[in-house]
């Protein structure tokens, strides 16, 4: 992808005199936006060191394209939408299932195996091999969800786009997020970790460990853990009030599968579900 990196970084810097009919810069953009939907570029990942590596590049293609792309109506069946950005097709073909009501955006990944429920996947996402995304859940801009992930009912997995460096959320392989979560703000679920329902986890909220009361972090729960929403007091001038957190309360064994009825015995020991 080194080649197409450096023609949108060319297109990139002279953005502001790029004219919508240049048809040379039309079709570099659309060769990057097929890249990321056929994902063979993405976004961003995790480095060897955990570090997120954000390929810049990948979100300025997906900006470029707004600022070429025209309003159009697009019509399915008895719907009509207007948008500049047309939807995903082909999924038969590329092995996914899409149950109707479901939609995702062109540059959106979804690979072999993955299953929309009524729900929305955007331009700039990567979503791996064998993912559910369940009714009513959203998959934001850029934001990269991994393999044999379950999403839940009506799980908000928020996206970013500017500026450019800014890193999305990401959520490993192997991990359950249960429903009404919210997780954004480039907020990062390790692999194989569970998250109970109505979990609120940002790029600032505090997960600590129940066990040892010490703050492991922000926005980053550890691989193969049990989190679940908390609150923690906190003093201010005018009294003590609570502040959300996550809460570390069950490490798993590395590899270990999730058994749903295992796992619900733990979250209701804690007075929560997934």
């Amino acid at each position: 992808m080194t080649d197409l990196d450096v023609r949108i970084n060319e297109l990139w810097e002279a953005r502001e005199t790029l004219d919508g009919s240049d048809a040379g810069a039309r079709a570099v953009v659309d060769e990057a936006i097929d890249a990321l939907d056929r994902g063979v570029a993405r976004v961003a990942e995790l480095g060897p060191d955990g570090e997120v590596i954000v390929h810049e590049w990948c979100k300025q293609a997906i900006l470029l394209n707004f600022k070429f792309a025209q309003m159009a109506t697009i019509e399915l069946g008895p719907f009509e939408y207007a948008d500049k950005i047309p939807l995903k097709t082909g999924y038969r073909e590329i092995g996914v299932r899409v149950v109707p009501g479901a939609s995702a955006r062109r540059g959106a990944y979804l690979a072999p195996g993955v299953v929309m429920m009524p729900s929305y996947v955007n331009i700039g996402a990567h979503v791996g091999e064998n993912t559910m995304v369940d009714t009513w859940a959203t998959v934001g801009s850029c934001a990269q969800i991994g393999r044999n992930v379950h999403l839940s009912g009506g799980v908000g997995i928020g996206g970013v786009l500017e500026p450019p460096q800014a890193a999305p959320v990401i959520v490993g392989d192997e991990c359950l997020i249960g429903s009404r979560c919210i997780v954004a703000e480039g907020a990062i679920v390790g692999e194989g970790s569970v998250l109970g329902a109505g979990c609120i986890l940002t790029g600032s909220i505090p997960v600590i460990d129940a066990a040892t009361g010490e703050e492991l972090g922000r926005g980053r729960v550890p691989s193969w853990s049990v989190a679940v929403t908390a609150m923690r007091a906190k003093s201010f001038p005018g009294g003590e009030f609570g502040l959300p957190c996550v809460l570390v309360i069950k490490r798993l064994a590395e590899g270990e599968r999730h058994d749903k009825s295992a796992l619900n015995q733990v979250l209701r020991e804690h007075g929560a579900t997934v």
